[in-house]
């Protein structure tokens, strides 16, 4: 049977080639789709400034819901510091370390801030810290009083810094003070730092056992460091003490997992990014596979027709033709796997570039990625192959070969069926975003059009024909040739024809659903934030980890300024009851104060804003709905470090797609975030230029404050970073579409040698066959844009309504032209081009092989 498939494969290359193609980038796709979930589960960062620590015990920094994948929480957990004694005393421990991580930053001669860390938020440290980094080169002492600091080395050359000089520094909000620099630490592997003594640092922290703060008598997590030979009975021992408590012991390559949550959260993000590609990626490429494979075995049948004359068995044909394509298959798999491995590379450079990833996290590459696409697109191949083989093997062996150079004369009333249910059901589908104004809402639109598409694809046969015979008996008696010749194949050929026309189709209504989802969204988000924001300014210390204190009462005391406000932003797990089961939802969250309400406007509907004190939230309109979470209600929330609380339900808002679901008061969030400072402060004036340089005045008179316009950047450049990842997976699958319908299309072309042999024998010119052919390619692209267009419209209609409160989607006016012009460009040429070649061939050569 192998040696049989074989020798037919080498008489179809140019078929087989379409087949190939596919295989070759669903391959690529599927395993780049792969790598990144695996990346999500299993990717390690590296331990940084904890490689020197053989055990860490951390707080848990992730969520569990029932029955689901942990969920990340980003903002710093805390460990009672009174455990850092007790681990200490346990048997083969030498040094027990308590790290603390709180906002510090240099200043320069200027008054700039000098970049000391990566994140500056937790720039800060106590010189003890310094014993769990690794292979650490120390010039000077360590730091003693209360006005000594050890600086990282990079940091002191870049402000031109040595031992014994002074510098100013930026501690936790307070106002910048002198210190002398009492060491240089140079550790390879870290973001650098400041260390302070271990007392300082308490206190500027505001750790110290002593203390009022929400965080006193706490510290991030406790470093432990172990006699040569006794890590692991160390770890048990560690385990053993905490055990019950929550608390998270750590050896190894997950000692990475405690030195930055926010680093680590961004696996969670890896393993949603796979899970969402995933589905649309299997999707397209199946029916990308079962096409090219369709178009195949179609040319194939009159060969398989006489197999089955000549004795062949219904299951021996279907063997035969999963045979060849598995062959085919298992040649494209190899190379279409390495590219699916670099592709995941490339990806991966991309969402570091736009920061949704950090930087060190790398890719975690094995062969279950490659395993995994293996056994999905051999499923896809054999499945597809088989299908497209079983008429023609389930035929009488005189049917077949009568049949084998035409087509059937009636389309399958199942296939029409199954074809129009599944427009249908696309069309109820696009109902989801009038009832859910969310992103999740919005995504259904994007699936709803590719589930019309292979509705399109199953009931294609059908459709093309009853159209062809409705314009095959309207046509004038006077008609040219070519053009009655090119409705005649529309009519008689409608499978075929409908096999070209539906990937076409698909890749129109990808096109149009899944870009124009994503700017609709980003407008409505827009607009809903646009509105809702009634400051003018922001003021921001990004390099000082948050707003320093007293910048909000210099703000107000500005002259034109009529209200300021701090802001931030944080992430929260949302508990409640779905159809009687509990559910779980991680979304991010604003942080306000009760004065919030004179610079934003969140179109509260219910309630008011100036009761968010306490542990109170306000939700959105949608939430409030689905969760059962009106005024007055009391909600469950799991906050950004893992404290449970209950809040309750202050006020109802509108605007829940420009702000998120959920608002949290000031004094909720207070201590549940890692720095504690404010991240922003909004400023609403009275509008005057006056104002804006008083504010800009302001911001230059303090070290690192930025004031910057609230107004959003018409050029896009302040677009989410998801918005342009989204463009890239857009234009990534529409190349893999568009190489495999031209593919397909030249196959499809290609196999009718023998048809344009038979015409040239009876009288008609080459220069009527290309009259002919581009016609029909007119035909083409006119139903693909048509039918891509009419699956399209119902699904944008209806987002464009329940997201602006318009029928009609936003989105780029060039965006609808540039489909046509590439739908036209492609159909031309892979009919064109194949038909050219095929005319070069005398007809009764071209009649003898084909």
């Amino acid at each position: 049977m192998l040696h049989l498939a074989l020798r037919m494969a080498a008489h179809r290359i140019t078929a087989l080639l379409a087949v190939a193609c596919a295989v070759l980038g669903g391959a690529a796709l599927i395993t780049t789709t792969g790598v990144l979930a695996e990346s999500g589960l299993r990717s390690q960062l590296p331990p940084g400034r904890l490689a020197g620590a053989d055990v860490v015990v951390a707080a848990e920094q992730e969520f569990h819901p029932s029955g689901d994948l942990p969920i990340a929480l980003p903002e710093r957990a805390t460990v009672p510091a009174r455990l850092v004694d007790r681990l200490a005393a346990l048997p083969g421990v030498t040094a027990a370390v308590g790290d603390i991580g709180f906002p510090a930053a240099l200043l320069d001669g200027r008054g700039r801030p000098v970049p000391v860390a990566q994140d500056p938020a937790t720039a800060g440290h106590g010189w003890s810290s310094t014993r769990l980094l690794s292979g650490a080169r120390v010039e000077g002492r360590a730091p003693s009083g209360a006005k000594t600091v050890a600086v990282d080395a990079a940091a002191a050359d870049a402000a031109g810094l040595t031992v014994g000089d002074r510098v100013r520094v930026v501690a936790n909000g307070r106002p910048a003070a002198a210190y002398r620099v009492s060491a240089l630490v140079d550790a390879p592997g870290t973001d650098g730092g400041v260390w302070f003594a271990d007392e300082t640092a308490a206190a500027l922290a505001g750790r110290g056992a002593g203390g009022e703060g929400p965080r006193a008598g706490t510290v991030d997590l406790v470093g432990l460091r172990a006699a040569d030979g006794a890590e692991e009975r160390v770890a048990d021992a560690v385990r053993a003490e905490v055990a019950g408590t929550g608390l998270r012991v750590t050896t190894g390559a997950d000692r990475g997992e405690a030195v930055a949550p926010g680093v680590g959260s961004a696996r969670s993000l890896l393993i949603l990014l796979a899970g969402s590609l995933g589905g649309i990626v299997l999707l397209i490429t199946g029916f990308v596979v079962a096409g090219a494979l369709g178009v195949t075995i179609a040319g194939q049948r009159r060969d398989l027709a006489l197999m089955r004359a000549v004795g062949a068995t219904p299951r021996q044909i279907r063997r035969l033709a999963a045979a060849q394509s598995t062959v085919v298959a298992a040649l494209a798999l190899v190379p279409g796997v390495a590219v699916g491995y670099l592709l995941a590379g490339r990806f991966r450079q991309l969402l570091a570039d736009r920061d949704v990833l950090p930087s060190e996290l790398p890719l975690t590459v094995s062969p279950l990625p490659a395993l995994a696409t293996l056994l999905l697109v051999a499923a896809a191949v054999q499945l597809s192959a088989r299908c497209a083989a079983w008429r023609t093997s389930r035929m009488p062996a005189t049917e077949a070969v009568a049949e084998s150079r035409s087509e059937p004369r009636t389309p399958s009333r199942a296939r029409t069926t199954a074809g129009l249910l599944l427009i249908l059901g696309a069309c109820a589908l696009s109902v989801v975003p009038l009832l859910s104004r969310t992103v999740l809402g919005a995504s259904v639109t994007s699936v709803a059009g590719i589930v019309a598409a292979i509705g399109l694809a199953m009931s294609g046969p059908a459709l093309v024909r009853s159209a062809g015979e409705a314009v095959v008996r309207r046509l004038r008696p006077g008609v040219a040739a070519p053009t009655w010749l090119a409705l005649s194949n529309v009519r008689a050929y409608a499978l075929r024809l409908s096999g070209v026309v539906s990937p076409l189709a698909m890749g129109v209504v990808f096109v149009l659903t899944y870009t124009l989802t994503q700017t609709t969204v980003l407008a409505a988000t827009s607009d809903d934030t646009r509105t809702g924001t009634l400051a003018q300014y922001e003021l921001t210390a990004p390099a000082l980890g948050g707003l320093p204190d007293g910048t909000l009462s210099a703000v107000r005391d500005v002259p034109g300024v009529r209200a300021a406000a701090p802001a931030g932003t944080t992430t929260v797990v949302w508990e409640y009851d779905e159809l009687g089961e509990p559910a779980a939802e991680s979304a991010s969250a604003m942080i306000l104060a009760p004065d919030a309400r004179g610079v934003v406007d969140l179109g509260v509907t219910d309630g008011g804003l100036d009761r968010l004190t306490g542990a109170t939230v306000a939700v959105s309109a949608e939430a409030a709905r689905r969760r059962d979470a009106g005024l007055g209600k009391r909600v469950r929330l799991v906050l950004g470090d893992g404290a449970r609380v209950d809040a309750r339900v202050v006020a109802v808002y509108d605007r829940g797609l420009g702000f998120g679901p959920v608002v949290l008061s000031r004094e909720l969030a207070a201590g549940h975030t890692t720095t504690g400072l404010d991240q922003r402060a909004l400023v609403r004036t009275d509008g005057t230029p006056e104002a804006g340089r008083a504010l800009a005045a302001l911001a230059a008179d303090r070290p690192g404050l930025a004031v910057a316009s609230t107004a959003p950047d018409a050029t896009g450049a302040d677009a989410p970073p998801e918005v342009w990842v989204n463009l890239a997976v857009v234009v990534v699958l529409l190349g893999y579409l568009l190489l495999s319908i031209a593919n397909k299309l030249v196959a499809a072309t290609a196999q009718r040698r023998a048809e344009i042999a038979a015409l040239r024998l009876v009288g008609t010119t080459p220069r009527q066959v290309r009259a002919m052919m581009r016609r029909e390619a007119a035909v083409i692209t006119a139903a693909a844009l048509v039918s891509g267009l009419l699956l399209s419209a119902v699904p944008l209609a209806l987002l464009g309504q329940g997201f602006l409160g318009r029928p009609w989607p936003a989105g780029p006016p060039w965006l609808l032209p540039a489909v046509a012009a590439t739908v036209a460009l492609t159909s031309y040429l892979t009919i064109e081009l194949p038909t050219r070649h095929a005319l070069r061939t005398p007809p009764a050569d071209a009649l003898r092989t084909g």
